[in-house]
């Protein structure tokens, strides 16, 4: 089925009344796993627009051009069930192969170095993700600069948590993240009281006011996305580049300016733990075009160099 949707009742929350919802079946030109494709949309284990469930579902909240929906992925590497609710449902389920690595090239790759061809040959089912959607993958991306994934992570639940709105369906707790008008609402003490600095949420600020345009960059190629996205004062190539692995499925898009990725790659692919941009880009040279997706394959190795001490100081502006 792929672009009419069949309605059908969906399951129920704790034995409360059935929703109903749209649902569509699709088959993978190759297999895929659920997991690898939709993890790196998830922001921590308690992100509130993202739910994994014993069931083997995968359960998104997005604030689409339609408006909010929700979305539940099920299936095997062959074949897969999306049901989905909300005003949003439609918009959802018509991306849906798009989301699960369908416009992604995996063929366009050939491995140059052994760990990569072993990561790639471990892990099949690795697609990337193209969401079609900007801010939702900008404004968390944005709360990652300059602070601990864990800082992150906490500002995200919290901010979402409180100005976001129940995601439609029946899954309680899942959450919709705010519209732009209320991103541009919340107030300073709110941002403080979630750990965000002044920087940060100003970027934030500024993004939302360009939200119009921000969302048109999803139809546009990976490069001009980014450079659009770098218009606004405080979005970077980090920032920029971070979004569009996400919202784009860039399978290019190398990330410069981490504070890990650099030695990562460095140590699995030279035993050099302490490389910086220059040497990671010199080395993933052979990758050119797919040097993303061989981070990604590096990442998933777990060939990765023996940690040290945490060189970002955690400081908590909440609490100040």
């Amino acid at each position: 089925m792929s672009g009419r949707f069949a309605p059908r009742p969906s399951p129920a929350p704790s034995g409360g009344p059935a929703t109903p919802a749209l649902t569509r079946l699709w088959t993978p030109p190759a297999p895929i796993d659920l997991s690898l494709v939709l993890t790196p949309l998830r922001r921590g284990p308690a992100d509130p627009t993202y739910r994994a469930t014993a069931d083997g579902a995968h359960w998104r909240a997005s604030r689409t051009p339609e408006g909010p929906g929700t979305l539940r992925i099920t299936g095997g590497p062959g074949a897969v069930e999306a049901q989905a609710w909300g005003p949003g449902a439609a918009w959802l389920l018509e991306g849906l192969p798009a989301l699960l690595g369908a416009a992604d090239d995996p063929d366009a790759f050939v491995p140059r170095h052994r760990i990569v061809a072993l990561a790639r040959h471990r892990r099949p089912g690795l697609r990337l993700t193209r969401t079609g959607l900007v801010l939702e993958t900008l404004i968390p991306t944005i709360l990652e600069q300059k602070v601990t994934t864990d800082e992150a992570y906490r500002a995200w639940r919290r901010l979402v948590r409180t100005y976001g709105e129940a995601a439609p369906g029946p899954t309680p707790g899942l959450r919709v993240m705010p519209d732009a008008r209320t991103w541009a609402l919340v107030p300073s003490w709110e941002w403080h009281r979630a750990g965000v600095d002044d920087k940060r949420a100003a970027t934030i600020l500024r993004a939302v006011r360009a939200a119009r345009r921000l969302e048109e960059a999803a139809a546009m190629e990976p490069g001009p996305a980014m450079a659009r996205l770098e218009l606004i004062p405080g979005i970077g190539p980090w920032t920029a580049t971070e979004t569009v692995q996400r919202s784009h499925g860039a399978p290019d898009a190398v990330t410069v300016g981490d504070l890990h990725l650099p030695g990562i790659v460095g140590y699995a692919l030279a035993g050099d733990r302490d490389a910086d941009d220059a040497a990671m880009l010199d080395l993933l040279a052979p990758y050119a075009g797919q040097r993303h997706r061989a981070a990604r394959l590096i990442m998933l190795s777990g060939r990765v160099p023996p940690r040290r001490a945490p060189k970002m100081r955690r400081v908590d502006i909440g609490r100040l």
